[in-house]
């Protein structure tokens, strides 16, 4: 077992887990399970169920259902256990091993053809891995290996912590207290204004508190007794209509102060989260989908926005209520006061021991909630592609599906609100019926004025209602903090794509070298391995090689969109890690194989390289790109709206634009990814010419898919298993008839079939 293993096997024994089990070999999570527990279950395994601190099954989706599930793998056997229970125990016959099988939205570990257990796809590393180990523990190579290390557990319950989670510890065990401190931080700026908002609280309170006092003497001194001074009583009446016109008019000054405080906390804090995920390197963005962030920077910042503009508000008005009319009743009278508040330790026990379940179940919510968002995302990105395939009603049930789920565990919540929130409720205002039989009783016995019980029944009134809104505020409360908590996630991930303190900003010549390079995704296969190359300035290096050798990732490497593992890359003899990330990639310009153009006008897409851009400027560069002929043609020109991503153009046009977009650029290193691809013979041909007079004084990197648009390149590599295979000119290699011949001849071949078809 690895350590970290060991940590959680021990850590979940403890917990009422694994009983009888010796220490394994090895150990294995998983989240989905096709099988649901028996109703009747041995009665050591129920107490066992009743022990455990984990939360139980988290509903069903599409057929499957989430659980909480652990291998343990010895080197004759394997135990499942579920949700505490060991389901079965499968022998490891002599000569088996286990597999790792990629499913449709599934990973599962098979031990011949027997599926063991099937997890989402985030641990499908984890399972190689984990069969790479089971194999080596059969040979009798016991290796720990480094990248086993590399899989993060909470430092506190010892979970396995999801690709998306930042940080040492899960989204479970985050500091509630962090997360306020992180959000009283992000207050700086509107501190001064929640203060006066505070200040006004205590102003609106302590009127507030007067009116039942004149309560009081109106009914003891001029109702009761029956006495005719208009004058008093008058009085008395504007009194209370004057302390209720101030107490509204304060109120409202206050609300208009709070709402703009929590307007500048969010805008800022929506300002920082947008600004973290553009520092985030492209693998941890890559780690969330395009949908859970919208969800966080949206939804979230929504959440909070909405308890510091209501809840915070109330939370302070009543709680200075709570503690002003405690004090007014302690003073008059401490029995009937005990009274009132005597359940209160009651409800907040219940609030404390249902904290943690009412964390859970939001938590729950909310990653249902990102999956909707995730899916509708993606679906209306790729609206296109599901019209193509004509699947819409297959995409309509898996939309009715997620909806379906997320509507059960929302009614789930609110069925466990609506018997929850009764209960604390009438525990908090059980006092009331106290108040009736002791106000009563003394009032019978002549111990208490009719005014003296209004005052008491106004002031019971006045505290009730912060004993209710404090019943309420768990469920508030636990929503924002879960809403704050994937926030600030975000915001304390660590950017392993960093500038270094003094980042050096400086023209560059174009001078590429490569030395030792290597680099893997996902820590299993290395995608590029000790790659040399140099690149003087005004080079054409042309990167051929069959898909999957590490083309795209070569360049990414060099627009330092990833940081390599091994190696260094210099520009101008200076390590690409010194330069400022916004002065490097702004004498960088890239026409990567997948066009993208923003929403708005094709004249904005091509500017957006140089917001600064003559029309002129903007002009020419599409005319050097072969676009000007086909955008003069449409109902708008340059001022036509492309649509998101730009789909009302055709591939080759919006190719096009992309390359007008990296002209005005005017880089000095220019990286071609696939440039011409979507073009026909002729554009290409066009484009070709001008890339000639681009490139000229101008280091370029260059991947075609056809071979001869490479022609002219000054030299070509050829990689191969992650490594540079062959270098040299076309003429060099192609006398060389090694792999760059083999890739010619078969392309000659299938253009020469493709001509004759």
């Amino acid at each position: 077992m690895t350590e970290q293993e060991r940590k959680l096997f021990l850590s979940l024994k403890e917990q009422g887990w694994f009983s009888g089990e010796e220490e394994p070999e090895m150990m294995a999570t998983f989240d989905l399970s096709e099988k649901r527990l028996a109703k009747f279950e041995p009665k050591d395994q129920k107490k066992r169920k009743k022990r455990r601190k984990t939360p139980p099954a988290r509903g069903t989706r599409l057929g499957v259902t989430l659980c909480e599930g652990y291998a343990l793998i010895y080197r004759d056997s394997v135990a499942v256990w579920q949700e505490g229970i060991l389901t079965e125990r499968i022998p490891i016959g002599e000569g088996e091993s286990l597999t790792c099988e990629i499913g449709e939205g599934s990973v599962s570990m098979l031990l011949g053809e027997k599926v063991l257990f099937v997890s989402r796809l985030k641990q499908k590393t984890a399972y190689y891995l984990l069969a790479k180990r089971f194999d080596d523990l059969c040979l009798g190579k016991e290796v720990e290996r480094e990248s086993d290390r590399k899989v993060k557990l909470c430092i506190k319950c010892s979970r396995p912590m999801s690709p998306g989670e930042s940080g040492e510890v899960c989204s479970r065990c985050r500091s509630k207290k962090r997360i306020l401190k992180q959000l009283w931080d992000v207050m700086t700026g509107s501190r001064l204004y929640i203060a006066t908002s505070i200040i006004l609280f205590f102003v609106v309170t302590g009127v507030n508190l007067i009116a039942p006092y004149l309560h009081r003497i109106l009914v003891d001194t001029y109702i009761e007794p029956g006495y005719a001074f208009l004058e008093g009583f008058a009085i008395v009446i504007l009194s209370i209509l004057a302390a209720n016109l101030l107490s509204r008019g304060i109120s409202i000054v206050r609300s208009r102060i709070l709402i703009n405080a929590s307007n500048g906390v969010i805008i800022r804090l929506r300002d920082e989260v947008f600004e973290k995920v553009e520092n985030l390197s492209v693998s941890n963005i890559q780690k969330r989908t395009a949908g859970n962030l919208m969800h966080r920077i949206n939804n979230d910042t929504s959440v909070i926005q909405n308890f510091l503009t209501n809840q915070f508000s109330q939370l302070v008005e009543q709680l200075l209520m709570f503690l002003g009319v405690g004090v007014i009743l302690f003073v008059y009278d401490w029995k009937l006061a005990l009274l009132i508040i005597g359940p209160m330790p009651l409800a907040f026990f219940l609030n404390l021991k249902f904290r943690r379940r009412v964390g859970r179940i939001y938590h729950t919510q909310w990653e249902k909630s990102s999956q909707v968002d995730t899916f509708l995302h993606d679906i209306f990105s790729g609206i296109r592609v599901v019209k193509s395939f004509g699947t819409e009603e297959r995409e309509n049930k898996r939309f009715d599906a997620l909806t379906y789920e997320e509507c059960r565990i929302r009614m789930r919540n609110e069925r466990f609100f609506a018997v929850f929130s009764p209960i604390l409720t009438f525990l908090l205002g059980i006092g009331e019926i106290f108040l009736l039989y002791y106000t009563g009783y003394m009032n019978l016995s002549g111990d208490m004025t009719l005014g003296t019980i209004s005052m008491f029944s106004s002031y019971v009134g006045l505290i009730y209602g912060p004993l209710q809104f404090f019943g309420r505020l768990l469920r508030s409360f636990s929503n924002m903090l879960n809403s704050a908590s994937k926030v600030f996630e975000i915001l304390d991930e660590k950017v392993d794509v960093a500038d270094t303190e003094a980042p050096i900003v400086k023209p560059i010549e174009g001078t590429i070298e490569l030395k030792n390079v290597a680099f893997d995704y996902d820590e299993r296969n290395a995608v590029l391995k000790n790659v040399n190359l140099t690149v003087k300035p005004g080079e054409m290096i042309g990167i051929v090689g069959k898909s999957g050798v590490g083309k795209s990732t070569l360049i990414n490497l060099v627009m330092r969109m990833y940081d390599v593992d091994e190696g260094e890359i210099l520009i101008d003899g200076i390590n690409i890690k010194e330069y400022s990330q916004e002065s490097l990639r702004s004498q960088i310009g890239a026409v990567l194989q997948e066009t993208f153009l923003f929403s708005g006008s094709i004249y904005d897409n091509i500017a957006y390289a140089k917001p600064n851009a003559t029309r002129e400027e903007v002009i020419a560069a599409a005319k050097v790109a072969g676009a000007h002929r086909f955008i003069i043609k449409l109902p708008d020109g340059y001022n036509t709206k492309v649509g998101e991503r730009g789909y009302t153009l055709s591939g080759g046009e919006r190719q096009r634009v992309t390359i007008a977009r990296a002209l005005l650029h005017d880089p000095r290193i220019l990286i071609l990814d696939e440039a011409t691809s979507a073009l026909d013979t002729e554009t290409e041909k066009q484009i070709q010419d001008a890339l000639q007079i681009l490139i000229k004084n101008r280091t370029t990197l260059a991947i075609a898919h056809r071979l001869s648009t490479l022609r002219n390149a000054t030299r070509l590599i050829v990689l191969s298993e992650g490594t540079i295979a062959e270098e040299g000119t076309h003429e060099e290699l192609m006398a060389k008839k090694g792999m760059y011949y083999d890739l010619v001849m078969a392309q000659r071949q299938m253009f020469s079939t493709k001509k004759e078809s």
